[in-house]
């Protein structure tokens, strides 16, 4: 396996640097061309269009849409059902995703001017959410948990799940996160025509005001061309990490926290930034001791090989300075004084702190979202959080003495615009 390693001192290391973190997420015209019919036909076909994709791509026998979608008894003997030790492991990760949560929570606002007028912001939950969950062996629970509980928390009205389910195939921990996190209707529906039944409605699936949760090529692509119609998360990339570590910590465990992204899949990107090049050789070291244990040791050593790196930098405030340019999805800062390095930190998804916070328990149960802005995109947008299923109504009301006042401004505003019925309703309102 070929491990890069780069020198933050080095001529070239932008050029490397950024050689590295290129990362193409443009679907091609052939997955756009696809996406585009299928989106097309279930928009004017609704059902019938559905069904036809849901068979000829995972292999259903169903004979009606309405077939597909799981009752909710199901959802409940999945969650009897399952072993005790994954529904307790589900319901603690619940609990703390909840709370977490709650103290996201927008508050509506307002105040009063001295002239009576009354400004402030209301805020009011989406009324129908659509999830979309990864389905069949690539089956994932938590993702269900990370983008339902938040929703329920904002106070969504009605959330639908879809999750395709190829030849049958069903995830009983899936279907178990869906009770436990609130979900109100499941379709075992997936790829870009369960996107387009979301967004577009159809007879049995419901139109929905936003659209999460992470998918294939096909299914990020339908959520970019549906925007508009219905708002997004995010358009998610590869998963990364990046590890910035003073040399201190095992090498084992940060060979493993690199190893921990790499094995999502061949385009993640898992990178290590020290000053101290001794310890990275220690890191590598474990790297080549540890991957024959991993059961995904090809994916990682492409993932490492392809995109991943160790660095030398010159000290950590260097390390900081390079982890604010790569604006990670997850950073962890195996160092000491942790939480006083992450004030400096400007771009990241989720910040670590401290040598015992492993990137693992991000993704899982820690409380905080696992869904992060990748491919730097952490420079401007933020974790998936109760925020998200939120809208914000500014609140404006006018005294008699304020309207005369504003009115004057406005008027004349207006008129400088060439804006006249404008200049005219606010003067009606002058005394």
């Amino acid at each position: 396996m070929n491990i890069n390693r780069l020198d933050s001192t080095d001529s070239d290391f932008q050029l490397a640097l950024d050689k590295l973190l290129a990362w193409e997420s443009v679907s091609d015209d052939a997955v756009f061309a696809t996406v585009n019919e299928i989106l097309r036909a279930v928009k004017n076909r609704g059902d019938s269009a559905l069904l036809e994709y849901s068979q000829r791509f995972d292999g259903l026998s169903a004979t009606s849409v309405a077939a597909l979608e799981m009752p909710a008894e199901r959802l409940q003997q999945a969650y009897r059902n399952i072993p005790a030790v994954e529904r307790d492991a589900l319901e603690q990760a619940a609990q703390r995703i909840r709370a977490y949560a709650e103290h996201q929570k927008l508050e509506s606002w307002e105040y009063t001017e001295a002239d009576g007028t009354l400004l402030g912001q209301q805020i009011s939950p989406l009324d129908r959410v659509g999830l979309y969950v990864p389905g069949g062996k690539a089956a994932y629970p938590s993702s269900v948990l990370m983008n339902a509980i938040p929703a329920v928390v904002a106070g969504v009205a009605e959330l639908i799940m879809v999750v395709p389910t190829p030849q049958g195939i069903v995830n009983e921990m899936v279907l178990a996160a869906a009770h436990i996190a609130g979900v109100n209707r499941v379709f075992t529906i997936g790829g870009a025509q369960a996107v387009a039944a979301l967004a577009y409605g159809t007879a049995t699936v419901p139109a929905v005001d936003k659209i999460v949760g992470p998918g294939n090529i096909y299914v990020a692509t339908a959520k970019r061309m549906v925007f508009g119609t219905v708002g997004i998360d995010m358009i998610a990339g590869p998963s990364e990490i990046l590890v910035i570590c003073d040399g201190d910590t095992d090498p084992d465990w940060i060979a493993m926290d690199l190893f921990s992204q790499a094995e999502h899949d061949e385009d993640a990107q898992a990178i290590l930034l020290s000053p101290d090049s001794e310890f990275l050789d220690r890191v590598e070291a474990s790297i080549r001791d540890l991957i024959d244990k991993m059961p995904r040791q090809q994916i990682i050593e492409q993932s490492m090989s392809d995109r991943g790196a160790l660095v030398k930098v010159k000290d950590l405030n260097d390390a900081i300075d390079v982890a604010n340019y790569i604006a990670p999805e997850h950073l962890e800062l195996s160092v000491d004084n942790a939480q006083q390095r992450a004030k400096s930190i400007r771009h990241a998804g989720a910040i670590f702190l401290g040598r015992y916070t492993a990137e693992a328990l991000g993704d899982y149960c820690a409380g905080p979202n696992h869904a992060l802005p990748t491919s730097r995109t952490a420079r401007f947008s933020s974790p998936l959080g109760v925020y998200d299923f939120q809208k914000r109504s500014s609140l404006i009301g006018c005294s008699a003495q304020g309207a005369a006042e504003l009115g004057k401004i406005a008027s004349t505003l207006a008129r400088g615009e060439g804006l006249v019925a404008h200049a005219c309703s606010a003067e009606y309102r002058i005394k």
